[in-house]
């Protein structure tokens, strides 16, 4: 594999839980990554049962990176990283999992006589289109091995990088059902760039949902986490739900910011910074746990159903009560039933 402006740190190697192997550790010499380590690890497998009690629409997920340098402030996967070592803060930003191997351990894993063809769901844990994708390009050979086995899969991202395997995505959708949604939490400048400071431009995403939708993929747009006092304003939300549907998403989602483990700490600490006037306000609405009181959750709830998300939803036909009750749980793991 030829690489440009890179470095490998060998006095640096690592073993990480999980990994029989040493990790090898990369430095990109790019603007967007001077501060980042990627450790290439060795995947022995990369399809992941989803428990039960998760309540997904799916049981099968693939996660070619773990960490993920977009650095949301609010993100849910950030106590994964603890498993390896890692903090759920800083190093959950920039120390990076590569399963360099991914692509042919799922080839191999599709291609079982046990593997009963069911649906694969990925960017369901970091975003399989961070930044560091454009450089190993793993998901190409996702791709083609989902599209070579004819098996069912969708996508959750916040980068339009994924329409460089349009391609790939419609090959697939002539052989299988394919889905995909990005998320934009936000059209504020001031709000996406201070909680989602390094993911791409959200007019990008949205323009990349209209671009798989007129091709012929279905996509649909999630409004994930929706924030009080931060994005959750009605002239922030009014314009993302028209934008969204000019789009043509063919669902649109919202849930409430939760807060469970680590993110809990790493938020608040960024409240504390980026938004000292919020941090009360948190204090009060998350004293009793992960999820905001569900008053809370039913405002935020009506604000993206009088966007017209119930008959976004019956797309997928599935019921507008049942879609309320799923907005208004704050659950994220619930949402994605009517998102893929």
């Amino acid at each position: 594999m030829r690489w440009d402006n890179l470095t490998i740190e060998a006095d640096e190697q690592r073993r990480l839980p999980g990994h029989r192997d040493p990790a090898t550790v990369r430095r990109f010499d790019a603007p967007e990554a001077l501060d980042m380590r990627f450790y290439e690890v060795q995947a022995k497998s990369v399809l992941n049962r989803v428990p039960e009690k998760s309540r997904m629409p799916f049981r099968w997920t693939v996660n070619p990176y773990r960490g993920c340098s977009h650095a949301c402030a609010y993100c849910f996967a950030r106590p994964t990283h603890t498993y390896l070592g890692f903090d759920a803060g800083r190093d959950f930003e920039r120390e990076i999992i590569v399963k360099v191997n991914a692509p042919e351990v799922l080839r191999a894993e599709l291609a079982r006589s046990s593997w009963k063809g069911e649906h694969v769901a990925l960017g369901t844990n970091t975003d399989p289109y961070q930044w560091v994708e454009g450089r190993y390009k793993l998901m190409e050979g996702i791709w083609e091995s989902l599209r070579d086995a004819a098996n069912p899969c969708s996508v959750l991202t916040k980068s339009p990088l994924l329409l460089r395997d349009l391609r790939l995505m419609l090959e697939i959708a002539q052989r299988t059902s394919i889905t995909a949604c990005l998320s934009v939490p936000t059209l504020d400048e001031k709000a996406w760039r201070a909680t989602e400071p390094h993911t791409p431009h959200p007019r990008a995403r949205l323009e990349a949902v209209a671009e798989l939708n007129r091709t012929g993929i279905p996509t649909g747009v999630l409004i994930a986490p929706l924030m009080p006092g931060i994005n959750d304003a009605k002239r922030q939300v009014e314009p993302l739900l028209e934008a969204a549907q000019a789009a043509g998403a063919t669902s649109i989602g919202g849930v409430a910011l939760h807060l469970r483990g680590e993110v809990r700490q790493v938020f608040m600490s960024w409240l504390e910074i980026q938004r000292p006037d919020l941090v009360e306000r948190y204090r009060e609405l998350y004293r009793r746990g992960a999820n905001a009181p569900a008053e809370e959750r039913r405002r935020l709830a009506r604000m993206v159903a009088g966007g017209g998300a119930p008959s976004s939803f019956r797309t997928h036909g599935h019921a507008p009560e049942r879609d309320r009750r799923v907005l208004e749980s704050g659950d994220r793991r619930s949402l994605q039933t009517a998102l893929f």
